[in-house]
């Protein structure tokens, strides 16, 4: 080995120590620094063998990479635990608001409430003839419907919320994948297939953690550097290109659906997991799902009440009553149950096949009683399927208005009214089609959910229009409300209108203690991977100063032996 070639292995070794420091030095100053990950220099040594019967003891040291310590299926693991933390989260929050929203199991709850309502009905029962216990069943009717319509606006506004925090936060992910593409071209522009662009590589891992929180995500690196980003199997990043994400509402089966797209082609992504997940799920199957319940609660609460008021006699003599269901013309003449018929078909109850008696008595107390059939089997005269010749709301007015001394007609609005002539008063009973209760004759309650629910106005204030039984001093109709409490309801899948309620509260019970439990099981998860990623890629202090004693005493003797190197040349020239 020839002395210049001694100076070229103590420059390589001091170039390499020189680096190997830099690197040592780099990793100890971003030891706290989140997403950091711990950087190792590949020392190698240069060229050794033999040639021309000259032994070569080699050409020094080279650095020929500075490498990311990294597991990369271990980092895959914890951007998926990331993406289930957060959704536990969501998951917990979102339940606990609708335990608090619900409030069962006080005194001001859902249940409390209708027990206060079928109590004041069985108080009417055991003194009919009393105004004031009248007065509270109309009461406890009003402030029940109160709460019910409290309940679902408060429902509907946490609804509202969660729709603004899902704008929010797709937004943050576009703003995300937009930084992404933007880091994947600088990937690919600073190592051009060679090199490793470490600190933007980091840069990356952090946006696809923060990506994580968000949304569920799958990544694929491709051999030029840049990562490709997947939902399920939706890519929305390729490269340097963000599909964007969007949210809009949809209209489905009369339900605002969330939906959140990738703008680039319009297709919906079914997101799981990350908060925007969680909150879509949420929202769907719980926040909806109880709404829902709700409505079909409060729905089955005014037919089938308003079922048996309709059958009922109060006290101040009935002669000119008009239904609370405004009819379109085009549904006039339609049967009642033909799909075609929009008015009763978007009802969530339904009148059915029976018949009704009407009660017209005069002033000395004469009863006439006629019963009207309703048909609404769905089978016409034929035999055949249809509805051409099943009862519709005109064939209804026809038939009350061929009973002497009664008169029927559609109001300007679409109502029904039916009123006597003078010195006659009318009334209903043992209706098995429940026609009445739909059209809002007679009814005690108004509305057809939550939403709308009330107790009909001119019988607020007015507790003598309260019908207690089926004549003026009997307490049939109060026994039979009060009856309600614990009966079976056909809507309601054949539970009683509280169990149906707390069916409802218990689901939510349980599966907000399931999400608490989520909650510290993913965590626990995170934390371990965490913990783990951070022996693989965290930077030890004590390490890197051993390394900086280690590189530095290198450097201290690469440049001793080139001192030496150069004192033999000193040497050698001085000889000549």
């Amino acid at each position: 080995m020839t002395l210049s070639a001694s100076f070229q292995i103590g420059r390589s070794a001091l170039t390499a120590s020189q680096l190997a420091i830099q690197v040592a030095g780099q990793n100890m100053a971003n030891a706290a620094t989140a997403g950091h990950s711990r950087q190792v220099a590949r020392i190698v040594s240069v060229g050794s063998g033999v040639g021309a019967g000259v032994v070569n003891t080699g050409r020094g040291v080279q650095v020929i990479e500075v490498k990311r310590q990294i597991d990369t299926a271990l980092q895959s693991r914890l951007e998926d635990s990331i993406s289930r933390e957060q959704a536990a989260l969501v998951d917990q929050q979102i339940l606990s608001q609708i335990e608090s929203i619900i409030n069962e199991l006080s005194d001001t709850d859902l249940s409390s409430e209708m027990t206060r309502f079928f109590n004041a009905f069985s108080e009417l029962a055991n003194n009919p003839s009393a105004t004031e216990t009248r007065a509270v069943a109309i009461e406890q009717g009003v402030v029940l419907a109160s709460y019910l319509r409290g309940l679902n606006a408060d429902l509907n506004s946490m609804r509202e919320q969660i729709d603004a925090q899902l704008a929010t936060r797709i937004n943050k992910a576009d703003e995300i994948l937009r930084e992404l593409a933007s880091v994947n071209d600088a990937v690919v522009a600073s190592e051009q297939g060679v090199g490793n662009a470490n600190e933007l590589r980091d840069r990356r891992d952090m946006l696809v953690s923060e990506l994580s929180q968000l949304i569920d995500v799958t990544t694929i690196e491709q051999p030029n550097g840049a990562m490709d980003i997947l939902v399920g199997s939706t890519p929305i990043l390729l490269a340097g290109t963000s599909r964007g994400l969007g949210f809009r509402q949809e209209a489905v089966d009369g339900e605002i659906r969330a939906v959140v797209y990738v703008k680039q082609t319009d297709q919906q992504l079914n997101l799981t997991t990350g908060s925007i997940g969680a909150f879509l799920q949420q929202r769907e199957k719980n926040v909806n799902g109880v709404i829902q319940d709700l409505n079909a609660l409060a729905s089955n609460l005014i037919f089938e009440v308003n079922r048996l008021h309709t059958s009922g006699s109060p006290v101040a003599a009935l002669t000119d009553l008009t239904g609370d269901l405004p009819v379109p013309l085009a549904d006039r003449a339609l049967a009642l149950n033909d799909p075609a018929n929009a008015t009763f078909a978007r009802l969530p109850f339904s009148a059915g096949n029976g018949a009704f008696n009407v009660v017209v008595s005069d002033s000395a107390g004469n009863r006439t009683i006629t019963r009207i059939e309703v048909d609404l089997d769905g089978i016409d005269n034929a035999g055949l399927q249809g509805f051409g010749d099943d009862t519709s709301l005109e064939d209804i007015r026809d038939a009350l208005s061929a009973i002497p001394n009664l008169n029927a007609e559609i109001t300007s609005s679409g109502r029904l009214r039916v009123y006597t002539d003078s010195g006659f008063e009318v009334s209903f009973g043992d209706d098995s089609s429940g026609a009445l209760a739909v059209l809002g004759v007679n009814t005690y309650f108004s509305g057809t959910n939550a939403a709308n629910i009330d107790v009909r106005a001119d019988l607020q204030g007015q507790p003598l229009k309260l019908a207690a039984g089926f004549s003026r001093s009997t307490n049939e109709v109060a026994l039979a409300i009060s009856a309600l409490r614990d009966k079976g309801v056909p809507g309601l899948g054949g539970l009683s209108l509280r169990n149906s309620w707390l069916a409802t509260v218990e689901r939510v019970g349980v599966e907000g203690a399931a999400a608490n439990t989520r909650v510290a099981s993913t965590q626990l998860v995170r934390e371990s991977l965490e913990a783990q990623r951070g022996g693989i890629s965290g930077v030890s202090i004590d390490e890197e100063s051993l390394n900086l004693l280690s590189f530095q005493r290198q450097y201290q003797g690469a440049a001793r032996f080139i001192s030496v190197v150069d004192e033999m040349l000193q040497t050698l020239i001085a000889l000549v």
